[in-house]
């Protein structure tokens, strides 16, 4: 395995920062068996930060194909409860869950999309508990990355594989800050100024944001009460941790029944093992009254269909477009990388802590508060140079947040 100091320090960086292991803490790491070397750094900088219990759940991009080409649709209709159990086990534990994206993001381009419904359907309704927790920062989380063969060569394909995977490798370690002489030192001041557009953001309490570019017009509501994250969140423990690493947005909750307008992405889906691109989606009173896209238009369908929640948004992100992932201008095919170059909004459900006191909160009173529901939340990159977006005022009146896709303020 090639960079090895500059792997051993993003390992230490994503044990120490991204989900900053306690003494005593049980890890549950989610990885496909193709990054299993840097799991294994990732598991001994685990243990040295003094955790016990780790344990490591191996994927594999082939065998998902084997399972999605020959198990029959029915199969797919639940989910085996030792697999639910165990999930749950560990977050009983408040362990620390980290997951390595490695999958190439056409891995299952030729699998059914009816099995691909019901298998996200029916994990989201499983482990609901599970995602309930994650979204209310009940313990530490972080997701990251490391290259597959697959992946590599989907985004560099003029090279040949063993220069692709480095090339990717590369490029995700800058993104990740590796490249700085003290990566952990990096991601602190990092933190700071991100929380320092949060706090903007907080003091102002926009009623609403207008989104305009090419393609988008569009209002989305915030409810009362709002609040914006960036970077860093603390858990039920009171620790520190970044969900995302990279990580270049700030985020909030809009109000579940408050979009109205249509929005175009402007790069392309990765979900589930296909592409999603050239789409746009309409909403009314906060639901989708009506969508089309140029590729992979049964997919978006089918991630509509998840349940009702899936209709409506959970989460409204900003991030510029002048900004370290944005400024590499190359285009990942994964939503960890791609949102933290573009403004992002997500389907689904939204985080109970974009709302003041919503990790308390039972799920019946974050509904009645304005906020989403759903088993799914997926996120899709709408930002562009030619975005605008103004922040609506209690009173009616509006000022520049974005301007030509950067920050106005």
């Amino acid at each position: 395995m090639g960079y090895k100091d500059e792997l051993q320090k993003y390992a230490e960086l994503l044990i120490k920062v991204g989900l900053n292991v306690q003494k005593g803490e049980p890890v549950y790491i989610q990885a496909t068996i193709e990054s299993n070397q840097f799991v294994h750094l990732l598991v001994e900088e685990a243990y040295k930060a003094g955790a016990e219990d780790v344990k490591v759940n191996y994927s594999d991009d082939r065998l998902s194909q084997l399972k999605y080409q020959y198990e029959s649709e029915a199969f797919f209709e639940d989910v085996k409860q030792y697999v639910v159990d165990e999930r749950m086990d560990y977050l009983n534990r408040k362990a620390a869950f980290l997951s390595v994206v490695s999958s190439s993001p056409d891995n299952l381009k030729d699998a059914d999309p009816k099995k691909i419904s019901k298998a996200m359907s029916a994990t989201g309704k499983a482990l609901k508990d599970y995602m309930v927790a994650v979204q209310s920062d009940q313990m530490s989380w972080c997701v990251a990355a490391y290259p597959s063969e697959g992946w590599a060569k989907m985004m560099f394909p003029d090279l040949d594989a063993d220069e692709a995977f480095n090339k990717l490798l590369e490029t995700i370690l800058k993104t990740v800050r590796v490249d700085d002489t003290d990566p952990i030192n990096a991601w602190k001041k990092h933190d700071k100024r991100l929380h320092e557009k949060a706090n903007y953001l907080n003091s102002k309490k926009y009623k609403a944001l207008h989104y305009t570019s090419e393609g988008t017009d569009l209002t989305i509501d915030l409810p009362k009460g709002q609040y914006w994250s960036g970077a860093s969140s603390i858990n039920s423990k009171g620790n520190s941790f970044v969900a995302n690493m990279p990580t270049e947005e700030v985020f909030t909750a809009p109000h579940k029944n408050g979009v109205n307008g249509t929005v175009k992405n402007t790069l392309p889906l990765s979900y589930s093992g296909n592409i999603i691109d050239d789409f746009s989606i309409t909403f009314k009173d906060g639901e989708v009254v009506d969508y089309h896209a140029g590729v992979g238009e049964d997919i978006l369908k089918s991630i509509l269909e998840t349940d009702e929640g899936a209709r409506r948004l959970g989460e409204v992100a900003l991030v510029p477009v002048d900004s370290p992932i944005s400024n590499m201008n190359t285009l990942f095919y994964n939503t960890l990388f791609d949102e933290n170059a573009s403004c992002h909004i997500a389907l689904g459900s939204a985080y109970a802590f974009c709302i003041e006191g919503g990790k308390e909160m039972s799920p019946e009173e974050l509904t009645e508060n304005g906020l989403n529901d759903s088993t799914t939340h997926v996120d899709f990159m709408i930002g562009s140079k030619d975005l605008s977006i103004d922040g609506i005022l209690e009173d009616g009146t509006t000022e520049p947040v974005f301007r030509n896709g950067n920050w106005a303020f």
